[in-house]
Order: C-alpha cells, then structure tokens, then sequence
C-alpha cells in the first residue's frame, strides 16, 4: 500500500514525542515542544518541535527561518531536505512496509557530513562568542557624552530623562566593518542569554554627519557577532529596578525587536521592563523567568510583511503558551514603529489585543 506525505506527516505526528527524541536526542523538554539548537541537534533553545495538540509535529527554526510538519522534520536532518527518502524512512519506521523498522541512523556519508558540520560549527560559534565579549569588554562602559548619546538624541531618545543610560550600550570609535573593509564608530549593545551571561553583540555602526551623528550609510549598518537564539538585549529594568534574572512578579514586560524602538517605549513608559529581542525570529525564543506574566509586545506595523506577521504570532502564541497574558501593541503609522511615534510622526494611539 501507497501512502502520500500528508498521512505519513500526521502519523509521524501522533508519535513525535518519541521521533524528536530520536531524531533531536540531545533537545530536551520545555513545557509542550522539545527544544534543541538547531537542525544539527546540538543543546540549545533556537529548533522549537510541538509535541501535541493540534500543531503537533509542527516545527521551526527560529535563527535560520527554517520550519515545517514532521516529515520535513525527518527530511531535514537525516536527508539534506528530500522528502522522496524520509518518506521511505517514515514507512519503515512507522512499521508499515514489510521489512523492520529502521535503526536511528542517517547514511553514512550523511552521518559523517553533519558531525564534521557540528565540530565546524561549535568551533566557529565559539570563534565568534569569544570575539563578541573582547570587543565588549575592550569598550569603555557607558555612553555619556558620546556619539551614541548623540544618535539617540537625534532620534527623539533623551535617555537623560531616565535618570541612567541602560549599562547594555557602549560606544566603540573604531570597530571594524567588512562592507567597507575599515573600522568605524558603533554603538555596541550586550545580548545576554537566559542565564545572564554575555552571548552576542550587536553593532550599529554611526557616521557624523553637518546635522549630527546618524546610522552610517552602509547596505546593512547593523549586524549581530555570535549567536543569540534565546536571548535578548536588557535595556531597562522598570519599576521594579531588579535583574531580569530575579524579576519580581508583577513587573509588566515589554519586548521590542529593534534597540531604537525599545529604547523608544523605555523612555515613553519608564515603569515598564524592556528588552529588545534583536530580530523577529528570536522574539517567540526569548527566554524569560517564570514571574513575569503580563507580556506586551512592541511591534513594528510592517502591513502586509506575511513574514513578520507569522513572526509575531509565534512569539504570542509562545508566551500565551507559558500562561502569561500577552498583548500586542502596534502602532497606527503604516510601516512605522514606535520610534516614530516618540518622534512625533504619528501620535494617534495604538492597536493592542490580548491573546
């Protein structure tokens, strides 16, 4: 008998607490998904798989965009993608052909390939971790005086009427930038992972300009050194003026995807915490301590970005998912955020829905 990708998916779906396991064996369990780092099975937070419901078998990839039903999950890791082999694998492990069930093992060419790829890619991870944290700890702390306050400045954040500059920004004079083959001023922020500890920087390279400093005027000014699935940039600690790792219960949370945007609802609303997520794939992966349970979500209103869209509704779901009470907010301004609105380019409301 014949079966078509979409029976074999279901069916790999009603068993896929056992097939993550055995295809993701060093994930672990978090709440309803298994949890890895990626497609190659290393520890880590960014590969999320639903493990029941009615999106079980359901996965994606939050740092590489990648997703999909179980049988692309078979196809993924154990067949560069080829449904036509995982197919195969599937009946056989489901126990519908003829002959036993499969031993757990990608073809040995395959199987070689991706421990290769893994040893490459834990060493080049760790290249970048270590150059993240020497150029945040080469940078002088704080941003007093210096051309990041004055970007800012310019862009309607007076970080002066918080009373302190976040201890997540820096600025560097010089770091250096590939596109143009020469070191730069940037603005240098942390992002910490879950426990605390520095995983990543970003880098937003200025330029001075007759009217003051501005993002440079490079084809991508802004970029991340290290990986940063599952964490975040800890801007402002609100009211409450506690470590996101000890947050009180009651501290009402807000996550922003840009640092200028976040940076914008800080200065706005000084009572609330803020972190910025850095990218709209990361935002479902943030990981935060179990007291915070009042959510908001400062987005961008990109009208008619589909993937933004299913972006946002992952990391709604995600935390609704926790038992928190999430809300998203958005402002009117068509392709706008909430850097705009601080500005004064558009000053009617917001939408704001629970989940």
């Amino acid at each position: 008998m014949r079966y078509d990708a979409g029976t074999l998916s279901r069916m790999l779906a009603e068993r896929i607490g056992v097939l993550a396991r055995e295809l993701l064996p060093n994930g672990r369990k978090d709440g309803a998904e298994w949890r890895c780092g990626s497609l190659a099975g290393e520890k880590g937070q960014s590969l999320a798989v639903h493990l029941n419901g009615s999106r079980a078998g359901v996965w994606a990839d939050f740092s590489s965009g990648e997703r999909g039903d179980a049988l692309d999950l078979v196809a993924a890791v154990l067949f560069a993608g080829d449904r036509r082999e995982a197919m195969k694998w599937a009946v056989s492990w489901l126990g519908l052909g003829d002959g036993a069930a499969p031993t757990f093992r990608a073809p040995e060419r395959r199987q070689v390939a991706l421990d290769r790829g893994r040893e490459d890619l834990d060493q080049d991870a760790q290249r970048k971790r270590a150059s993240a944290r020497k150029l945040w700890h080469d940078t002088p702390a704080g941003i007093a005086g210096t051309p990041v306050e004055a970007y800012l400045a310019g862009r309607g954040i007076i970080l002066r009427e918080l009373g302190r500059a976040p201890g997540a920004l820096r600025f560097n004079p010089s770091v250096w930038c590939a596109e143009v083959q020469r070191p730069l001023p940037a603005m240098i922020a942390a992002i910490c992972g879950p426990s605390g500890k520095l995983v990543a920087v970003h880098r937003t390279w200025l330029g001075e300009t007759p009217g003051g400093w501005v993002k440079a005027d490079l084809q991508n000014a802004k970029k991340v050194l290290g990986s940063f699935a599952g964490g975040c940039v800890r801007l402002w600690r609100g009211a409450s003026g506690k470590a996101l790792g000890v947050a009180p219960e009651g501290d009402v949370t807000v996550i922003a995807e840009g640092i200028e945007t976040a940076l914008s609802v800080a200065v706005a609303c000084p009572e609330f915490r803020v972190l910025s997520a850095v990218s709209l794939s990361n935002m479902a992966a943030v990981a935060l301590p179990d007291t915070l349970k009042d959510i908001i979500i400062a987005a961008d209103n990109d009208s008619g970005n589909e993937k933004a869209r299913r972006a946002l509704e992952a990391a709604l779901k995600k935390f609704a998912s926790q038992g928190r009470t999430v809300r998203l907010a958005m402002p009117e301004i068509v392709h706008g955020d909430w850097n705009d609105v601080l500005r004064g380019k558009d000053t009617d409301g917001q939408e704001e829905r629970s989940v």
